[in-house]
């Protein structure tokens, strides 16, 4: 099993577009949408949810009324300010679960042993069926953080399902940036491809995001999206990724289509063949052949 994840420097360059128009000309796929802070590939594949559960990404801690002396200590070291004093309405110390960070240290100074850590469901993840293939996603909670813990467990149940259903091919939707999620999501990857686009900060991005899969040693590649409204930037990025011996595999142009499938719920490769699509099943062709090659060390190491 090959895993492919396609991510980018920043949101808003066209990734997810890209996986789903992937998705529908892969032949054998597992989905998996690790950008678990604000996935959205759901609206295009319509995943019919066969398998719920809960995801506990971390702690909370809890005060018991019965045991709690009112000594105030755990509100002294609260470096979150998540313990309530008493007031008119709660007649005892009590924990602000919006506020509380799971650290333990109310519980290690508690004198009396008044306050515990319990799991705390941070979102949910599913196993769902779509038109493309099985996918593996999530709904993390408002606010909630782990989204790096989330990301790790999708990615073990992807990788779980693709070999009890013998498929060989893993595809993942990554988080942007650089963050935790986005190193989650990468490292041990067979290949990342990076989606930029012709802009100042695109090219910023970029760099960074290439640096990443470097530090990790995970093979990248490149492709620009809507790479004819800044021909020139376009040229510049392209030239940057050639002098540190990194692929660029596409320019797809602009294309009012990529809006029109959005609103239809399709991927573009169903929706249209005009000339973003016709890319696009050029940059699979390339994507695919490095992936399958012995040498996907295309990051210039």
């Amino acid at each position: 099993m090959k895993e492919l994840i396609v991510i980018s420097g920043k949101g808003g360059t066209g990734k997810t577009s890209i996986v789903a128009s992937f998705a529908a000309l892969a032949s054998n796929p597992v989905l998996a949408d690790c950008d678990v802070d604000a996935a959205d590939l759901h609206l295009v594949v319509e995943p019919r949810v066969r398998q719920e559960n809960p995801f506990v990404g971390g702690v909370k801690a809890r005060i018991l009324p019965d045991m709690c002396v009112e000594c105030g200590q755990c509100r002294d070291h609260c470096r979150f300010d998540a313990v309530i004093p008493p007031d008119g309405q709660n007649p005892s110390f009590r924990i602000d679960p919006s506020a509380c960070e799971g650290c333990g240290v109310c519980e290690r100074f508690c004198p009396t042993e008044a306050i515990v850590l319990e799991d705390a469901v941070n979102g949910r993840w599913f196993i769902s069926d779509t038109r493309f293939g099985p996918m593996v996603h999530a709904e993390l909670g408002i606010a909630e953080e782990n989204s790096g813990k989330l990301v790790s467990l999708l990615r073990k149940q992807a990788r779980d399902l693709a070999g009890r259903q013998g498929r060989n091919l893993l595809l993942v939707d990554g988080s942007p940036g650089i963050g935790c999620p986005v190193i989650a999501s990468i490292t041990g990857a067979d290949l990342a491809l990076v989606v930029t686009e012709p802009t100042l900060s695109g090219r910023h991005d970029l760099q960074r995001i290439v640096e990443l899969t470097r530090h990790f040693n995970v093979p990248c590649a490149v492709c620009i999206n809507k790479a004819d409204i800044n021909p020139e930037m376009a040229a510049q990025i392209a030239a940057e990724a050639a002098a540190g011996s990194i692929s660029v595999l596409a320019h797809i142009p602009y294309d009012n289509a990529v809006t029109q499938a959005q609103m239809a719920g399709r991927s573009l490769i169903e929706h249209s063949d005009g000339p973003a699509s016709q890319a696009i099943r050029q940059l699979w062709d390339h994507t695919l052949a490095m992936l399958n090659s012995e040498d996907t060390s295309a990051n210039g190491q």
